[in-house]
């Protein structure tokens, strides 16, 4: 397959499209022109700033060292929510805030996207605990304000809730309040928003990685970065640096020789992938713990379970779950579950370090607020930390108020709130019409409803694909939604650079696929190598690469099973 996009380099400022050409594009402009803002880190507050500031009207660059939420941001528990706990705790400015975030991306910012997930809050006492979950779920409710997109809570008796999520032991569950959240594929939700940033005029470079910044007197005026592929060292001019490098804050920071007003406290949150016959339940589940809370996630045809909250000292690029994290996870369902939960049960586990802002080093990780902290700690540098996915909106916002703060001409205000990402715009209206879009393009609606759930109105980028290649309309592997021209598309629209990139990110096969989808890496790279320029040893490393990658991730994951 030849990939014929456009590359004349005027286009690419009005073009989602992240490929090898724009890439190239990219790199020739970060190391030629002078930017408004550079954003350094390529996770969901970074591609988020990046996006405020180019809706702005602001020239702007950003630069992530790795692949687009190869962080934090594509190992969370993939919910766009509240945040219960945060009640308990009366921080009810920060719920306010994620409820108000979760109804804009469910309603209007990324309704393709982010979707509502009902949960079941089981109860163990018929009378104290309901009026007391109640009341909680009810304040849950009137903190979202008017916009009322998704369904408010309600009770339900026991014999209901038998029914709806049999797997609840019945001796112990005397009923449940059922409410709403949502849930998101994190990596997928950051990549679309880096698209859309790239969208309205903003240079996307992965694999660029900053090595030190450029000063004048105190001022900082950019930085010296490494294009990770070539080994090109780039000098990169901005009027402000904007640094959003979650649990790499304080090492970066150092680095560069700042001493900026936080430190972050790194937690780790753990979970655990099951297939879809461990739990039997419609809806998910949502359990109080000693220290937390523990979610039962529906995803697909498997549950994701977690998540942990405990403290992190190691190497934040390879955060790894422990037997403890696991004993914990299951220890806790199986408080309420029948049939329990055994370890054998697990097909996946994956962990993620969350940067929680923090006074104290020894700080008790379960107790830190999860709002976030902006701080300029030089002239010209700006940096921000903690918060949460849901809001991440909201923290892209402030960081960029904070860094046109000073400026010498008027910089319009934030529209982000009113800015949809790239596939939302007629989604709803698509998902009217999936039988006639099946019928005119001799696909399942099946498959028309994945895609629209994917791709939002882009669908048309795929559908023209298969159209001209009409072997992409194929499945990748039996038993697994994506087709063959999904996997293309990662590497032709959706900046995937390597096997990696397709299977852990803007897939999620490498926890959905049997043997995490060792089986399928020479396919996948068959598929993106022609659009990537691949010759075979280049192929082959990239195999080899995701190969080492999912055997060391197995491997680790036998290791704390087998560890009782």
């Amino acid at each position: 397959y030849r990939n014929n996009s456009f590359t004349d380099k005027d286009a690419w400022m009005f073009s989602s499209q992240l490929n090898p050409e724009q890439r190239s594009h990219a790199i020739k402009s970060l190391s030629a022109e002078k930017f408004d803002v550079l954003v350094i880190g390529g996770g969901v507050t970074g591609v988020g700033a990046a996006l405020d500031a180019a809706s702005r009207g602001l020239k702007v660059a950003l630069v992530e060292g790795s692949d687009l939420a190869s962080g934090t941001s594509s190992r969370s528990s993939k919910l766009i929510h509240g945040g219960l706990r945060y009640l308990e705790q009366y921080d009810f400015r920060l719920v306010r805030e994620s409820l108000h975030e979760r109804e804009l991306m469910v309603s209007s910012l990324a309704p393709h996207l982010v979707k509502p997930l009902a949960f079941l809050y089981p109860l163990h006492n018929k009378f104290f605990e309901r009026t007391y979950v109640g009341a909680g779920l009810t304040l849950y409710d009137v903190l979202r304000g008017f916009q009322r997109t998704l369904p408010g809570h309600r009770h339900i008796n026991q014999k209901n809730t038998a029914e709806i999520a049999p797997s609840l032991r019945p001796d112990l569950v005397k009923g449940a309040v059922k409410y709403f959240d949502a849930q998101v594929d994190d990596a997928r939700h950051t990549m679309m928003i880096a698209r859309t940033a790239a969208r309205h005029g903003a240079v996307i470079a992965s694999g660029v990685r900053v090595e030190s910044l450029v000063r004048e007197g105190k001022r900082v005026v950019g930085v010296k970065a490494r294009d990770v592929e070539s080994g090109k060292l780039i000098t990169i001019k901005a009027t402000t640096t904007v640094m959003c490098a979650g649990i790499w804050s304080d090492q970066l920071h150092k680095s560069f020789g700042l001493k900026a007003g936080y430190n972050v406290t790194m937690s780790k949150g753990v979970h655990i992938v099951l297939p879809k016959r461990a739990i039997n339940s419609k809806e998910g589940v949502i359990l109080k713990t000693s220290v937390s809370v523990l979610f039962l996630i529906p995803w697909a045809d498997k549950w994701i379970v977690g998540t942990t909250d405990t403290p992190y000292t190691g190497d934040c690029a390879k955060p790894l779950a422990e037997r403890s994290d696991v004993d914990y996870i299951l220890n806790e369902a199986n408080k309420i579950l029948k049939p329990k939960l055994k370890a054998a049960d697990i097909i996946g586990v994956y962990a993620g370090l969350r940067p929680l802002v923090a006074n104290k080093t020894d700080s008790d990780t379960t107790q830190l607020s999860r709002e976030h902290t902006v701080d300029l700690s030089a002239p010209g540098f700006v940096s921000i930390a903690g918060g949460k996915y849901t809001t991440y909106r909201v923290m892209g916002k402030d960081v960029i108020d904070l860094a046109v703060a000073k400026s010498s001409t008027k910089v319009p205000e934030s529209v982000t709130d009113k800015l949809p990402i790239i596939g939302a715009d007629g989604y709803f209206a698509l998902m009217q019409q999936v039988d006639r879009i099946a019928d005119a393009n001799g696909l399942s609606a099946d498959v028309i409803t994945h895609l629209l759930n994917r791709y939002g109105s882009l669908i048309s980028d795929l559908l023209e694909l298969i159209d001209k290649y009409p072997q992409l309309a194929k499945p990748l592997a039996k038993d697994l939604p994506y087709l063959k021209a999904e996997i293309y598309y990662a590497a032709s629209h959706e900046g995937a650079r390597s096997v990696d990139d397709v299977i852990s990110r803007r897939t999620r096969l490498a926890f959905e696929a049997p043997n995490s989808a060792i089986d399928l890496a020479n396919d996948v790279a068959t598929i993106i190598a022609p659009v990537l320029g691949w010759n075979l040893k280049q192929k082959k490393e990239s195999v080899n690469e995701y190969i080492e990658i999912a055997e060391n991730e197995i491997k680790s994951i036998q290791d704390v099973l087998a560890s009782a």
